[in-house]
């Protein structure tokens, strides 16, 4: 799993890749991947940020939808809870999944300065997380590994 959010690299086909996956995985699942949600996962695609349901609902309206909440709501429902997209908690935000095609276990890089966001494996952080918690008898039954901080355009942009 790479770092996407903060390399370059071929965006559009980034978006053309993720948008077929999530498609062929609907499919394959007997999920409806209906217009509105597709369209949801293109405004969450277009940058590699997090975005808030108001700022998705402002982008539907100007394509021409008459798109209220709970519309936007339902959409981004569908998306995180088929691990299409995911919930930065830190933000109360969305950001796209792109690693649709593997099962894993994220955890997410955020620029406190820019809010690009970078999808990283989870799996030490998670392991440790949990070997230290069945020590203790603790289940956990969810995590969200955010770390805040500068991505690199921005440390190169401070002074």
């Amino acid at each position: 799993m790479t770092n996407i959010g903060f390399t370059p690299h071929d965006h559009a086909g980034c978006v053309r890749t993720t948008i077929d996956t999530v498609a062929a995985r609907c499919e394959a699942s007997g999920l409806q991947f209906t217009p509105i949600r597709r369209r949801v996962l293109e405004i969450l695609l277009e940058k590699h940020r997090a975005i808030g349901a108001y700022d998705i609902l402002e982008h539907l309206r100007a394509d021409g939808q008459n798109a209220q909440p709970p519309v936007a709501y339902r959409a981004l429902e569908f998306l995180t809870s088929n691990g299409f997209a995911h919930r930065i908690e830190r933000l109360n935000a969305f950001v796209a999944c792109i690693h649709t095609a593997e099962d894993h276990a994220p955890a997410f890089l955020i620029c406190r300065a820019c809010d690009a966001v970078a999808e990283i494996a989870a799996t030490p952080a998670r392991n440790a997380l949990s070997a230290t918690a069945d020590v203790t008898g603790f289940v956990i039954e969810r995590a969200t590994i955010e770390a805040l901080g500068l991505c690199p355009n921005c440390v190169d942009a401070t002074p």
